[in-house]
């Protein structure tokens, strides 16, 4: 509770109960181990290597240790790294010298054998990146998508009034405004689950030339390509000192187009909320106002709005910056990359709040169908459609001067029906045509999804 009162970050602090399953793969803790992990798993490839005489096979036994260094990895072990740090100020460095307290020092000339930092950290960061999107952001968006969903299928029958430029349109059906963003999203939703994190493993230069210096005789970039295989990405072969982290870039626009989405939903609920056309549930205790008691204000798709904004904020920098280096490399890319949990944070946090508020709201039918009722007017569409198919030249110009600012009602729209020259079938249509039954195709556009 403490480290919550006192963290400089929101996510940490406020909000730390809410982002804590990130930690396992953001904090600093988590990037040393996934820094062990390239380092043991790189030790033991080349181990495999026959043309590596000099570094002999493990037994199962010894594998099983090696690998132990990072799966019981702990907080007395990344003490024990950040003490080293103090000495080398280097964190890759740390991380290899603590390797070695835990191997025999016949084994220390292989760890990090032939490899520049940036060989281990191209590999650690897409992979804890690449591991949070799996095992908690997109569990957590897969819940937001099949609850809208739901909530379409629900409601693809209730109309509600629409809005363009905020005033009264051709009327929908709330199912089918929630349908929309269901299907939007599916497309983000797809593009992230098939996009390919690239990594590289080529030295100092991306070139390969202390490995073949050691051994040229070994087909180095087959064994990168299997290495990098291995450790679950795509290998880039031709490359700087650093990955480019173009494919990196293309995943945090993708998140940025899913935030986008999402921020046109919390607003639309928001605006709905305000109509009064949705309602939210009381939750006992909870206070909306301090000064107001009567309110229940919109807060999750506020709080939900607010940080996917930050997030997009931070994945856009991420982007521009990331894919730029100078010459073979700058380090600038080191401490801006260490900042992508934060934005995977903002965003995570914006997740958990829609989820809370699309659990909470509910349909004023009443309110759809007053607001409705009051605005005839929107079915000056279907009638100068009609009077379009019977040949008249003017009827868009005859709606607009019986509707156009002026308030229409049943009465009104009766009395000009019968005026028309239409067929007995059109202006039958007309006369029972009201604007809670004016909704096309939208429940039937729902069961696409």
């Amino acid at each position: 509770m403490s480290s919550q009162l006192t963290a400089v970050s929101p996510l940490d602090g406020r909000y730390g109960s809410s982002t804590k399953a990130l930690n396992k793969y953001f904090s600093e803790i988590a990037l040393m181990r996934y820094r062990l992990k390239i380092e043991i798993e790189y030790l033991i490839a080349i181990s495999n290597e026959k043309t590596i005489y000099e570094l002999p096979l493990f037994s199962k036994r010894q594998l099983k240790r090696l690998r132990n260094i990072y799966q019981k990895f702990d907080n007395g072990d990344a003490q024990k790294i950040k003490i080293i740090e103090a000495q080398t100020n280097h964190d890759v460095k740390a991380v290899e010298y603590f390797i070695h307290s835990k191997i025999k020092k016949t084994l220390h000339p292989w760890v990090h054998f032939a490899l520049t930092s940036e060989d281990v950290n191209n590999l650690a960061y897409s992979l804890m990146w690449q591991d949070a999107l799996k095992q908690v952001y997109l569990p957590q968006l897969v819940l937001i998508h099949k609850q809208l969903k739901a909530i379409s299928k629900r409601y693809k029958q209730v109309p509600m009034l629409a809005l363009t430029h905020g005033q009264p349109a051709t009327p929908t059906t709330f199912g089918k405004e929630m349908a929309v963003f269901y299907n939007r999203l599916k497309l983000q939703i797809d593009q992230v689950n098939k996009h390919e994190l690239m990594g590289k493993f080529g030295g100092a230069t991306g070139t390969w030339a202390a490995h073949l210096v050691a051994y040229p005789k070994l087909n180095w970039l087959r064994f990168s390509q299997r290495f990098i295989k291995h450790m679950g990405l795509k290998p880039n072969l031709v490359t700087t000192q650093i990955e480019p982290h173009d494919s990196l870039a293309e995943n945090f626009h993708q998140l940025i187009r899913v935030n986008h989405i999402l921020i046109d939903l919390c607003r639309d609920i928001w605006f709905y909320i305000s109509r009064g056309v949705l309602a939210q549930k009381k939750i006992a205790g909870e206070v909306g106002s301090s000064t107001m008691p009567h309110k229940i204000n919109p807060i999750q798709f506020e709080n939900a709005e607010g940080n996917m904004e930050i997030a997009n904020k931070l994945f856009s920098h991420l982007a521009d910056k990331l894919p730029v280096s100078r010459m073979q490399r700058d380090l600038t890319d080191s401490t801006t990359l260490r900042n992508q949990g934060v934005a995977l944070g903002h965003s995570y946090l914006g997740l958990i709040n829609i989820l809370k508020g699309l659990n909470r709201i509910a349909v004023n039918r009443v309110q759809m169908s007053a607001e409705l009722d009051n605005h005839w007017e929107v079915l000056a569409e279907a009638v100068q459609t009609l009077l379009r198919k019977a040949g008249q030249p003017d009827a868009y110009e005859q709606l607009k001067e019986i509707t156009r600012g002026k308030s229409v009602d049943v009465e009104s729209v009766a009395k000009f029906v019968y005026k028309l020259n239409l067929s007995e079938q059109d202006t039958q249509t007309l006369l029972t045509l009201t604007p809670a039954n004016y909704i096309g195709l939208a429940p039937k556009l729902v069961e696409l999804i």
